[in-house]
């Protein structure tokens, strides 16, 4: 034991440079004491490198991660923009159809306008010529009566001298219209 103690005390005495000797002491030779710290390093050292080996799964898996992480933050990006570029789209679809049905709806409106405008006319000239006609079937009623009562007139009054002379009175003045028109 005290050999132990002496190499691990008697660090300040050093065998001089040149000289060579053999250590018999088993304790206190290098190999042991190699062996014993590679020993206790292999021992320990299991659980720092399986840690090792874990952390480096971990870090991998992190790592992975991270990258899956930023494909998928470029994809949500993508996916975002063609949100937004359909969406553009979608307004204008709807700006567009909205001001085409906004024209289709001036358009029918205008027509309809345009088709009771007519059709007013229609009523109205209808109207017009179904009085017209109306005034004339009652004028013609009116002449008709009015010249009846007259030939009944003329018919009870008149006798054949009377008669006779108007008719002369008659071709008189017309061949005096004649002759002033000739």
């Amino acid at each position: 034991m005290k050999n132990i103690t002496d190499s691990f005390v008697s660090v300040g005495h050093w065998p001089s440079v040149g000289s060579f000797e053999f250590n018999t002491d088993i304790l206190a030779t290098n190999p042991i004491n190699l062996s014993v710290v590679l020993g206790v390093l292999i021992f320990f050292g299991k659980g720092v490198c399986a840690s090792c080996v874990r952390k480096q799964r971990i870090l991998s898996t992190i790592q992975n991660s991270e990258e899956l992480r930023r494909g998928a933050i470029e994809q949500l990006e993508k996916a975002r923009a063609r949100l937004r570029k359909v969406e553009v789209e979608a307004d204008e679809y709807r700006t567009n159809g909205y001001s085409e049905i906004e024209q289709e709806k001036v358009n029918l409106i205008n027509a309809t306008c345009d088709s009771l405008k007519r059709l007013e006319n229609f009523k109205n000239e209808t109207l017009f010529f179904e009085q017209q006609r109306a005034i004339n079937q009652v004028r013609q009623q009116v002449f008709q009566q009015a010249l009846q009562r007259a030939l009944g007139t003329l018919n009870n009054c008149l006798n054949s001298e009377l008669h006779f002379r108007t008719i002369s009175a008659n071709i008189g003045i017309l061949g005096s219209v004649e002759e002033r028109t000739d």
